[in-house]
């Protein structure tokens, strides 16, 4: 008997959506570049993404499984408050469900060695902890960094003034992420000072004594009642000292002998307290370690931050944006100089701006007409190096790169006036081409030597996308120009002369299949918005009765209707013509 899998469960959690993987729109109108490089290192091929996240994320899992080194989101909180941007108040196992469904593509999109930041407040923090536990694995969940979003207290909270934010960091693979350390402070090197005029520069001094509770020494202890690292030690002024209770000295004889020989033991300013040990500047890390409190507002930046940042762009405001500090510590952690980072929860804009000013590639999704309103032209005086606020003069940073805007392109799939499933008219042949690659699972690459290339999955096969009826001449003719050491799938409106099964076995290298037949059933086709707005929430479907079967004079007409419509069609881009 198996064990029973324990995890979050809801109503509808096995319910998932069939998701169209969309293809990406450039405008190059709202697309952005500096003109002319600042740096060597200047990046122009970043992504703003202007649609649906989800949709979105669909659209990108092609191209970027795998390639992700840090992914930041700030999804909308679920508190019940109503913002101009987002209706923040689901149901609370639809906002499970919604979230679900982006983390499971998110996670597709790490790299190994990639981690996931996302930030949350009391309201769902801790049940996203469950259910991201399940999707990336209990295993690969860091570490819960507590941020202190607030120096103010409320007076109108009812028991406790919210100070705090949860960040919670996954891995991809636990054993293989390292994340970076922070740098060294000013703040952290002025404790270190050098009262005695050491020749070894200034120090710090810490504690001798480690602790005899838990691991090999502890459990060594705890049998035999001795160890070696208890011993009496004597101070300039003769005082004698032990370890205090379940401690021991960090050394064993010899070595604290060395150590005092070197000079590199305070006894305090009078050499009567007990032994610690001196810490050289010199000798310090350049990195340090985080803490999972971030509580420096100096260093963390707080909410008031992020807003003034955003007033000084003049850009206008956007409910809690988060401060560049913040932003720059967890992309200072989880990526290097040139990592691509992705946040598909865009808001105002700022994991891309401090992504961009840290020499980072980066993907920014957004749905809300803010992409246009505070996004676009905050990215503009980044490029432009007009942005002197948030990390800008810590930096150094002068401006340069770019980006480029999409658009996800409608559904592939739309009805006609009798409500039959076609090629939606807004597609033209490489939109077509490029879509079918993608729902094939082929890479969209258009041959400039082979015109019945449209994209390739490996070396040796091939796609070819047509709205043409192909006769078994024209069937024949490319199976010949393939040849037998290469494949082509081969999407068409329909093809003649031959039956399928006759086909397969004439033209071994072709594939046949017809369009839009061979993909109705792969997705859910028309849907635009999977937003966490509530406004944008499917009605529930409403349980008809089945109407009465009609009359053979009714159907022969809506079937002559229906054949006119389709003989009239003849090719999409008028390839038939």
């Amino acid at each position: 008997m198996s064990k029973q899998k324990l995890e979050l469960t809801w109503i509808g959690k096995e319910k998932r959506p069939k998701l169209e993987p969309r293809i990406l729109l450039e405008d190059p109108e709202k697309s952005y570049h500096a003109k002319h490089r600042i740096t060597d290192s200047d990046v122009f091929d970043n992504r703003l993404i202007f649609g649906d996240n989800l949709l979105a994320l669909k659209a990108l899992e092609q191209e970027f499984t795998g390639k992700v080194k840090c992914i930041y989101i700030d999804p909308p909180y679920n508190t019940g408050s109503a913002f101009a941007q987002y209706e923040d108040g689901l149901e609370h196992s639809i906002w499970l469900g919604l979230i679900r469904e982006r983390l499971i593509l998110l996670r597709n999109l790490l790299i190994d060695e990639g981690s996931c930041w996302v930030q949350l407040d009391d309201n769902e923090a801790h049940y996203f902890k469950a259910l991201a536990d399940e999707i990336f694995g209990r295993e690969n969940f860091i570490a819960n960094v507590i941020w202190n979003k607030s120096y103010a207290v409320r007076s109108n909270a009812q028991f406790f003034s919210s100070a705090h934010e949860h960040i919670l960091v996954y891995a991809k693979d636990k054993t293989r992420l390292r994340l970076n350390q922070f740098g060294r402070s000013e703040k952290q090197n002025e404790r270190y000072s050098n009262p005695d005029n050491d020749p070894r520069g200034p120090w710090q001094s810490v504690t001798m004594t480690i602790s005899l509770v838990g691991g090999a020494r502890g459990r060594q202890y705890a049998k035999t009642g001795v160890s070696e690292n208890i011993f009496e030690v004597t101070s300039p002024s003769g005082k004698v000292f032990l370890p205090p209770p379940n401690r021991c000295w960090s050394r064993n004889p010899s070595g604290f002998r060395k150590l005092d020989a070197e000079g590199r033991i305070y006894w305090g300013p009078s050499g009567e307290s007990a032994p610690r040990l001196k810490m050289y500047l010199s000798e310090a890390a350049e990195g340090v370690i985080p803490t999972t409190l971030w509580a420096d507002g100096a260093e963390f930046g707080h909410n008031q931050d992020g807003i003034r940042e955003l007033r000084a762009l003049g850009i206008g405001d956007f409910p809690t944006p988060k401060p560049e500090k913040l932003i720059s510590k967890v992309i200072s952690l989880a990526s290097d100089p040139g990592d691509l980072v992705l946040d598909s929860f865009a808001g105002s804009g700022t994991t891309g701006a401090v992504a961009h000013k840290m020499g980072r590639r980066w993907i920014m999704v957004e749905l809300g007409e803010h992409c246009h309103t505070h996004i676009i032209p905050r990215l503009k005086k980044v490029i432009d190096g007009e942005d002197k606020g948030g990390i800008s003069e810590s930096i150094g940073w002068e401006g340069g790169g770019g980006f480029r805007y999409y658009r996800l392109a409608p559904s592939l799939i739309v009805n006609d006036r009798w409500g039959n499933p076609v090629i939606n008219p807004e597609f033209n042949a490489a939109m077509l081409a490029e879509a079918l690659a993608k729902l094939e699972g082929f890479n969209y690459a258009p041959s400039e030597t082979h015109w019945w290339q449209h994209g390739h999955s490996s070396e040796r096969d091939f796609i070819y996308v047509t709205t043409q009826n192909l006769s078994a001449e024209q069937l024949q003719a490319l199976a010949d120009e393939v040849g037998s050491e290469r494949s082509l799938l081969v999407c068409c409106a329909a093809f003649h002369g031959v039956t399928a099964a006759k086909a397969a076995e004439r033209w071994p290298n072709l594939t046949l299949k017809k369009i839009p037949k061979m993909v109705l059933a792969r997705c859910h086709w028309g849907r635009d918005d999977y937003s966490l707005n509530v406004t944008n929430l499917p009605m529930a479907e409403i349980e008809k009765a089945e109407p009465a079967a009609p009359s053979n004079s009714v159907k022969n007409t809506k079937s002559r209707k229906a054949a006119l419509a389709n003989a009239g069609q003849g090719g999409l881009f008028g390839e038939n013509e």
